[in-house]
């Protein structure tokens, strides 16, 4: 025989009373509706759910300004969903010798079926007592025996005392089902121990005073057993729970004193991208450990709130004051260059006689400031165009000059081919004529360009007339009078000076005077060598 139950899905939610299990079945044309004396018509009321957590969240923070609205809510975590139950009885001889639950869970992610469960427990039924649970009267009127005697469960007047037996002990099968579900569901774990302690208490409410007929009381002692075992779990959960709100407590608090901290800085040091970034951090940690941790007490979880909230507020006034304050500078460095951009424009019909006032308008460009990435970008950009437009003009006549030099290089070229006569010539004033007459042609044929090309040509000339002028020099000095009479002034007193040298020397050497030998040798040598630096 098989029953199927409707039961609630296995999630960490309260379980609430299903409002299936006290109708009244549905029956052939031919049997009677039976009629419960219990009280089955009323269904449990279901509890209310846990609120959410009662902290206010903002909302996602943004790179430049964070906002205080609520967060958007994470997409929902994978769920389990028991679709269908099924409570089959194993009979032999005429009697339920156990009993078996097979339960049909969806693992449900994202609003999809993930997976699917199939678990399978078998329950051993209790041996039958010598006397029957349940009994007839005529007048159909059925009752379960229990400990303190019979007890009427209620009516099935239009069927036989077997029809009313049977329907009456699907009853009793629908608790035991129950039952062995909620001791299914605690070995298996995943469920709290108070969802648990919850459902218990449902199950024990329809037990007492349960219109059906069985072992009502080894059901209520295996509820009783469990709800024991569950009471000593929720006292662990309970703690487990309380040092859980602790740690999030401190780690809530954490993100507000570091969000302090960033809120008590000056804001004239305060890289403001990063802090930005590093209290958008702060804002997701928070709404991370807020949406995924436990819920934290009321009073605690506003104050926290509060306290962030205030730190995020101070640090979006200190950023957009700063910013205000660099719009402004910004904009007066803006106006300052766009004057600048205009005056440099403006030269554009002078040519290449405008880069000296161009180059003024750079040197305070560079002074100016900074007017913000952009804007700097977009009137360099304009600035740079006058000036190469200017620059431009330079460059085309420069080309138009070269073009026209070519002809002047290779004259000037010719000449420096005629100046290495004069070195050649050892007549000096004739070496000078040739020089002479080279350096006019020279400066008739005038500037060329470019001028890197004009002055490495002058330079080879000037080699030339500093080798020359080096020539004359010594010449002018071996023909001077002047000189040549002093020169000739002080041979002759050299060599007055030696001859009366050699005398003492002589003498010296007769007398056989070392000394006197040494010095007078020593001073002739001097006197030797003066004389051949004059030419004597």
């Amino acid at each position: 025989m098989t029953a199927a139950a409707d039961f609630q899905p296995e999630t960490d939610a309260p379980e609430t009373a299903g409002a299936d299990e006290n109708q009244t079945p549905a029956v052939d044309d031919d049997a009677a509706t039976a009629t419960d004396v219990t009280a089955d018509a009323d269904a449990a009321a279901p509890e209310e759910s846990e609120p959410a957590d009662d902290a206010p969240a903002g909302d996602a923070a943004e790179t430049e300004q964070p906002s205080d609205e609520t967060p958007a809510e994470e997409s929902a975590p994978a769920d389990v969903e028991v679709v269908e139950v099924d409570v089959v009885e194993v009979v032999e001889d005429s009697e339920v010798v156990a009993v078996e639950v097979i339960e049909v869970a969806e693992v449900v992610e994202d609003g999809e079926v993930v997976a699917v469960e199939v678990v399978d427990v078998v329950v051993e039924a209790e041996p039958s007592a010598d006397e029957p649970w349940g009994r007839v009267d005529e007048d159909g009127t059925v009752s379960v025996r229990e400990a303190d005697g019979w007890r009427v469960v209620g009516q099935y007047p239009d069927g036989s005392a077997e029809e009313a037996l049977a329907y009456f002990e699907r009853k009793y099968t629908d608790l035991a089902s129950e039952v062995t579900l909620l001791e299914v569901r605690h070995r298996r774990g995943g469920a709290s121990a108070s969802d648990l302690r919850s459902t218990a208490r449902t199950i024990n409410g329809k037990l007492d005073g349960a219109a059906a007929v069985g072992d009502l009381a080894s059901l209520v002692a295996r509820v009783a057993a469990l709800t024991e075992t569950l009471a000593a779990e929720s006292a662990t959960e309970a703690v487990a729970a309380r040092e859980a709100v602790d740690d999030a407590v401190k780690a809530r608090t954490e993100l507000v004193d570091k969000a302090e901290a960033l809120a008590a800085r000056d804001p004239r040091t305060v890289q403001w991208k990063q802090a930005t970034a590093e209290l958008n951090s702060l804002f997701d940690q928070w709404q991370s450990q807020q949406q995924n941790g436990p819920r934290l007490p009321k009073s605690t979880a506003q104050q926290l709130w509060k306290r962030f909230r205030d730190a995020r507020a101070t640090v979006d006034k200190h950023r957009r004051a700063f910013y205000a304050e660099l719009d402004e500078a910004h904009k007066d460095v803006r106006d300052r260059k766009t004057r600048l951009v205009e005056k440099a424009e403006a030269l554009a019909p002078k040519g290449e006689d405008g880069i000296p006032a161009y180059r003024e308008l750079l040197d305070q460009w560079k002074t100016a400031g900074r007017a913000g990435k952009k804007v700097d970008d977009a009137l360099w950009a304009r600035f740079k165009a006058a000036g190469d437009a200017l620059y431009g003009a330079r460059i085309e006549r420069e080309a138009a000059d070269a073009e026209a030099s070519r002809e002047k290089i290779d004259l000037k070229r010719a000449l420096l081919e005629e100046a290495k006569a004069v070195g050649d010539e050892r007549d000096i004033a004739k070496a000078r004529s040739i020089l002479t007459g080279i350096q006019r042609r020279w400066d008739e044929i005038g500037r060329i360009f470019p001028r890197d090309t004009e002055r490495s040509l002058d330079d080879e000339l000037r080699r030339v007339e500093n080798a020359l002028r080096t020539r004359e020099d010594a010449d002018w000095k071996r023909n001077d009078p002047e000189q040549k009479a002093r020169a000739n002034d002080m041979t002759r007193q050299l060599t007055d000076a030696i001859q009366k040298l050699e005398d003492e020397l002589e003498a010296a050497k007769k007398s056989g005077d070392k000394k006197a030998i040494t010095n007078a040798t020593d001073a002739l040598e001097a006197r030797r060598t003066w004389l051949k630096a004059l030419g004597g």
